[in-house]
């Protein structure tokens, strides 16, 4: 087990305009769950391929147990990686599979079978052992990836999105096995994910990116009650967080004719666009049914065009009159008991405490 620490870390490719990662310092804890996420093309992967050797670090410094690895061999670092398409050998069992690393570094067989047994007893994967890949399940084969990596005892585990090959319903399964099975060896982890529902399940903390640029790191309770930019706001949380253009003016926010009541140094900003973000849960409904269409002075008035019904949760995307063209539907958060269907003209009142404000320029945000 050890701490990674990337100290302005800079990945360039020739002939990019710009870094595929820029100046990432990022400290990641002696047994931590860190999980990188960020849409395609942000540079959460090239920066785990920088930690595991396989990229060049083109600028700045990575660190492993305190020791400096940023020009070090990839069989240097003390570190095991799990892939997204799992990289078995289809010709070998289940057990050479997991022990063949030890092997070519010339571990005795006897303690060579005994970690591969330990890994095989901790993955549920004990009366496999003697199968081939192509003989085995999706989720059967991620855990044989995965025990590859265990016996090998690393300082730090990479994995490169390794449930993207999985089906929804397995996916879910495995994600809850692979946090269960990192808190047991308390061994560092780096997981890369595009999904931020993932993210937020798995990680003790969560490292958002975007263009190469490290944007907020923190638990994943805090980057969705208190995100530090636009961008974390709409990327972080399932739904998506409403991102609804506002003015301030006699110290509210007005969307639509609604007032929002603002913070003290917010409201200070007379005139000014800002951008108000209300998640889902934090709208509540006032009027509904189809002939209620007069919404009040403090309710947005809104059209639903769909019910999601999830079983225990319904979502209602419904559009303001100001968007026609529905570019920027409103989702609000069902309650059981609402009979809110496809056509109805609602209103929706805002908790004003669970409102959050961004500076429309920066992206910044400005509300406490």
């Amino acid at each position: 087990m050890a701490q990674v620490r990337f100290d302005h870390a800079e990945r360039r490719y020739p002939g990019a305009e710009r870094p595929a990662v820029q100046s990432l310092d990022l400290e990641i804890e002696d047994g931590e769950f860190m999980v990188l996420v960020g849409p395609s093309g942000c540079g959460k992967s090239t920066s785990l391929r920088m930690l595991a050797g396989l990229e060049e670090c083109t600028g700045g410094t990575i660190s492993i147990g305190g020791r400096d690895v940023t020009g070090d061999l990839p069989r240097d670092r003390d570190i095991a990686m799990v892939f997204q398409n799992y990289a078995l050998y289809p010709h070998m069992s289940v057990a050479d599979n997991m022990g063949f690393a030890l092997k070519v570094a010339r571990m005795p067989k006897e303690e060579r079978t005994r970690r591969v047994r330990e890994a095989a007893e901790l993955l549920d994967l004990t009366e496999v052992l003697e199968r081939r890949p192509k003989a085995l399940s999706g989720g059967q084969r991620q855990r044989v990836a995965m025990g590859r990596a265990i016996v090998r005892q690393p300082q730090v585990f990479c994995m490169d999105e390794p449930l993207s090959n999985l089906d929804a319903k397995l996916r879910v399964s495995t994600r809850t096995q692979i946090a269960a099975l990192q808190q047991r060896l308390g061994t560092t982890t780096v997981y890369v994910t595009h999904d931020q529902v993932e993210a937020m399940t798995m990680g003790d903390r969560v490292a958002v990116l975007k263009d190469g640029l490290l944007q907020q790191v923190d638990t994943p309770l805090a980057l969705y009650e208190r995100p530090a930019n636009l961008f974390v706001a709409g990327f972080i949380g399932s739904p998506a967080m409403n991102l609804l253009p506002a003015e301030v003016a006699d110290g509210v926010a007005v969307v639509d004719g609604c007032p929002v009541p603002l913070d003290r140094e917010v409201a200070a900003r007379a005139g000014e666009r800002v951008v108000l973000g209300v998640r889902p849960h934090a709208w509540r409904v006032v009027t509904a049914g189809p002939g209620a269409g007069g919404a009040t002075d403090c309710t947005l008035p809104v059209t639903v065009q769909v019910v999601e019904e999830l079983g225990s949760d319904a979502f209602g995307y419904a559009v303001r009159p100001g968007d026609a063209a529905a570019t920027a539907p409103v989702v609000v958060r069902l309650e059981p008991h609402q009979t809110v269907t496809k056509g109805d003209r609602v209103g929706l009142a805002i908790d004003p405490g669970q409102v959050h404000v961004f500076d429309p320029g920066s992206g910044e945000r400005l509300s406490a």
